[in-house]
């Protein structure tokens, strides 16, 4: 068997046995893993914190012919205090869970905005729904589908009515519309440059437009979905 030190995030996981889970993992350089966690729901387990999700540690694995066993972690943040806050455990939820749906591939660009997310949202007092569009936005550049927010896609018109081309996943004028491209409204257009801009360190400063918070979110999970087939969880 060969053993691996890896950095790793809790994604999730399921209960199997009477005390054993299988736990869903996003490690720094192997992308994601299943992998069983012994004994760690016994009320006096070594490691039953290490189980949960959002939990940010160095796990030790011993790897097998099947899901590799975890022997050890070094627990470096469990972000515990995302689950005080209703509202934040959802979104961070919602993190985890397309952090899940792209990570198949080790990809560190991935791993760190999942980091710099959760520590965000963990740790600053930053309106509903911010972090979860920055991190949508990021992780959609970082698969190659960012988009302008400031030119039209195909006249490379200045956009001061703005419509998203789900078809062609980019902003477009007026005149270069679709049927299927959904309109963009002003605070929204401007919501998008903004966020595009700011990096998780300075999201706490922002306050958007009440009537973008939704419409953003909205745009930005169906480009994700349309690109590749990535459904976003809704979050409350």
């Amino acid at each position: 068997m060969a053993t691996i030190k890896t950095k790793a995030v809790v994604l999730g996981g399921v209960n199997i046995k009477e005390k054993d889970k299988l736990v869903d993992l996003f490690t720094l350089e192997e992308g994601r893993m299943t992998v069983s966690m012994k004994g760690v729901r016994g009320e006096k387990a070594k490691l039953k914190m290490a189980k949960e999700p959002f939990c940010f540690g160095e796990f030790v694995i011993e790897k097998g012919s099947g899901s590799g066993v975890v022997t050890q972690v070094e627990i470096i943040d469990n972000f515990y205090d995302l689950t005080k806050d209703l509202d934040k455990f959802y979104e961070g939820c919602a993190i985890l869970d397309l952090a899940r749906a792209v990570a198949n591939e080790s990809d560190p660009r991935i791993f760190i905005e999942l980091l710099q997310a959760l520590k965000t949202l963990c740790y600053e007092n930053v309106k509903k729904y911010y972090v979860f569009d920055k991190f949508l936005l990021k992780i959609t550049e970082i698969l190659g589908f960012s988009f302008d927010k400031t030119n039209c896609e195909s006249c490379k018109a200045n956009l001061n009515l703005a419509y998203f081309d789900l078809n062609k996943g980019c902003l477009v004028c007026p005149n270069c519309k679709t049927e299927n491209s959904i309109k963009v409204g002003k605070d929204t257009l401007k919501a998008l440059q903004i966020l595009s801009e700011t990096d998780y360190d300075k999201l706490a400063s922002l306050t958007l437009a009440v009537t973008s918070e939704k419409e953003v979110l909205k745009i930005l999970a169906l480009n994700l979905e349309w690109r590749v087939g990535v459904r976003v969880l809704k979050i409350k």
